[in-house]
């Protein structure tokens, strides 16, 4: 009885050990705070996130590696995320927490004009979906017009616009410095995002933790509240399409 009590005691340790190795090295779940990646992620989706999809650094794992990290950048088995992805990364200045989108590469021209995003002195090209009204988290009725927006590379994905002379729609031309990403919302007017450069900023890719690949639930049940942002078929939901020649 006793020695089948350790062997009972030997497999649970194994199974929490596996579980917190997976947890701690090659996934983890984040929950998303804020409407700033509406349409394509709404309040209370929680989104599986690969910790291995960029390499590790002490921000995407729970231990520090330390002096073990061996290139310049400080992260092992490094790989730049691609234009488009969705990642989870440290704020520049507060380690907070935050998902945005990759828009800007290393090396690469950007800047913003009356709402439009150019790359590289190009416009980067949208059409137009449709209108309509949704309610914040603070009750507020907001208007948005709905865009799909196509980045080099053929990535297609939705983005919001209340107006094109917000906060951050217009900005000088700046050059992303080497080793570091240009992160965006998707919900374009409600993000604080790279284009203030008073708060995030640029992002170093050491501050990457993780690629978002799919939704895996929602805490919050709010169709009937705001029907085209948010509804019961998020749930295993991919976040990635198929790429399409721009």
């Amino acid at each position: 009885m006793k020695n089948e009590a350790v062997e009972w005691g030997k497999t649970i340790a194994m199974v929490l050990a596996l579980f917190l190795g997976i947890q701690t090295v090659a996934f983890a779940s984040f929950h998303i705070p804020s409407e700033s990646m509406a349409p394509t992620l709404a309040v209370g989706d929680r989104v599986l996130v690969t910790k291995y999809a960029y390499g590790y650094s002490k921000n995407s794992v729970a231990f520090n590696l330390g002096g073990f990290l061996p290139d310049t950048n400080g992260r092992l088995f490094q790989r730049m995320p691609k234009r488009g992805d969705i990642v989870v990364f440290k704020h520049t200045q507060d380690s907070k927490t935050m998902i945005k989108r990759v828009i800007g590469l290393p090396g690469e021209r950007i800047s913003m004009k009356n709402g439009r995003l150019y790359l590289n002195r190009e416009a980067v090209p949208i059409s137009e979906i449709r209108d309509y009204t949704f309610t914040s988290r603070q009750g507020r009725q907001v208007a948005v017009r709905e865009y799909k927006e196509t980045l080099p590379g053929g990535l297609k994905h939705d983005i919001l616009e209340i107006r094109n002379n917000g906060q951050f729609d217009n900005m000088a031309e700046i050059v992303v410095p080497q080793g570091h990403l240009f992160m965006m919302g998707d919900n374009r007017d409600m993000s604080s995002d790279s284009r203030n450069r008073a708060g995030l900023s640029t992002v170093p890719v050491t501050n990457l933790m993780g690629k978002a690949v799919i939704i895996t639930y929602s805490l919050k049940n709010c169709g009937k509240r705001n029907p085209d942002i948010c509804n019961s078929s998020r749930l295993l939901k991919r976040l990635y399409q198929k790429r399409e020649k721009a």
